[in-house]
């Protein structure tokens, strides 16, 4: 993981291709509660927004699947229900909804918030949730309903839970500390997808065609094989090919600025990483990791001869991502970009050649070589002495 000073926090979320996720590197703060904003942000949320204008259209996609509508008076989602939103992606599909969208809270008769509403799906009746927002209490509920467990749980009888009717009498609600601490301590479990456990039925009588047979007093067992004799036909497993580690991650735009965008500031290359993409845009995550991958090789050669990191990637996240595509009238798509602040140039890499390792070598060295037309950096991209050193004070934190 290229480790090299403690404590380190390396955020890791999957990609598009198998056994290749995506690791980036946490530059934040280093007291706790940095730390734990960092975790919070990172959660992917698979929690849609609905409006009254789109909530049928929701309510009729995949009727088959159970749905659960978080009705809220928030703007934004909390990192709890999306820790579980991600515990039940592809078994129960998430939605939020907020209090002045007055169509959907008439329709389910809502009059507390928050309140937790779940669709079993099919022609079954809505149900609302009535313990406390934590998710070990939310987890009991949704196991219920969750698509996966169905079956299961058909054969128990569900826990009695309130009707889904316009009451005055508010659900039981946890305080928000309650529903903070949760999250905080459940935000981990959001990089993986939960697997719930499958109740199997088994018989008791023996099997249809099943046979019996009785050993006579004088048999005699016979001798296991080996275990540890392997048969000459065994295939070897196939070797791990060592990986580089991945390059440092910007994730915050006063890291960007400070790393390549200030006036002192020498060669970085920069590469911007899309928003997340579907199954329609696949070509697009794939030319992403791809890059990723050759650079974390070139980084890692670079680094083996004693240089200093100067290849960055830049999540969608920053902030900073956004006004450097701007400025340099970038694609939306994944980009590559080396500039130099201190002299006030930059490239954009083409990618008529691809994004392989060979590709960007090649490019770099072009660079090095002088080679090639250089753009003039637009005015304004590059911090000036005074708001550089602001933010080399704002850096300065205590220690975990």
């Amino acid at each position: 993981m290229g480790v090299q000073g403690f404590p380190t926090l390396k955020i890791v979320k999957p990609s598009k291709k198998p056994g290749k996720p995506i690791v980036e590197d946490y530059q934040g703060g280093r007291t706790a509660k940095d730390i734990v904003d960092a975790v919070k942000q990172a959660i992917p949320n698979n929690v849609k927004r609905i409006s009254d204008k789109g909530l049928n259209a929701w309510l009729d996609a995949n009727n088959d699947t159970a749905k659960a509508i978080l009705f809220s008076d928030k703007g934004t989602t909390g990192a709890l229900i999306k820790v579980v939103a991600t515990d039940y992606l592809g078994r129960i599909n998430f939605a939020q909804v907020r209090n002045k969208e007055t169509a959907a809270v008439e329709m389910f008769g809502i009059a507390t918030y928050p309140s937790l509403v779940v669709l079993p799906g099919g022609t079954e009746p809505p149900v609302l949730f009535g313990g406390s927002f934590s998710k070990a209490s939310m987890k009991e509920f949704l196991d219920q309903y969750a698509s996966s467990t169905k079956s299961a749980s058909a054969q128990k009888p569900k826990k009695e839970q309130k009707p889904l009717v316009a009451e005055d009498e508010p659900s039981a609600q946890a305080p928000a500390e309650a529903e903070e601490t949760a999250a905080s301590a459940s935000a981990s479990s959001a990089f993986s997808f939960a697997s719930s456990s499958h109740a199997s039925e088994e018989g008791s009588a023996t099997p249809s065609g099943a046979t019996t047979e009785t050993l006579d007093d004088n048999s005699q067992p016979t001798e296991s094989p080996d275990p540890n004799i392997v048969p000459e036909d065994t295939p070897k497993p196939a070797a791990m090919p060592d990986l580089a580690p991945p390059i440092p991650a910007l994730i915050e735009r006063v890291f960007l600025e400070q790393r390549c965008l200030s006036p002192k500031t020498t060669t970085c290359i920069l590469a911007l990483l899309p928003q997340a993409v579907d199954d329609e845009q696949a070509s697009l995550a794939a030319d992403a990791s791809t890059a990723l991958a050759s650079l974390a090789e070139i980084a890692e050669k670079h680094s083996q001869r004693g240089g200093k990191p100067f290849i960055f990637s830049v999540p969608a996240r920053n902030a900073g991502q956004g006004a450097l595509r701007e400025a340099l009238q970038l694609s939306n798509g994944i980009e590559l970009v080396v500039v130099n602040a201190k002299r006030g140039w930059y490239r954009r890499y083409e990618g008529a050649d691809g994004f392989g390792k060979n590709a960007l070598e090649n490019w770099i060295d072009a660079i090095r070589l002088g080679e090639g037309a250089k753009a003039s950096l637009p005015d304004g991209l590059v911090m000036d002495e005074k708001e550089s050193a602001k933010e080399s004070k704002m850096e300065e934190h205590g220690e975990l």
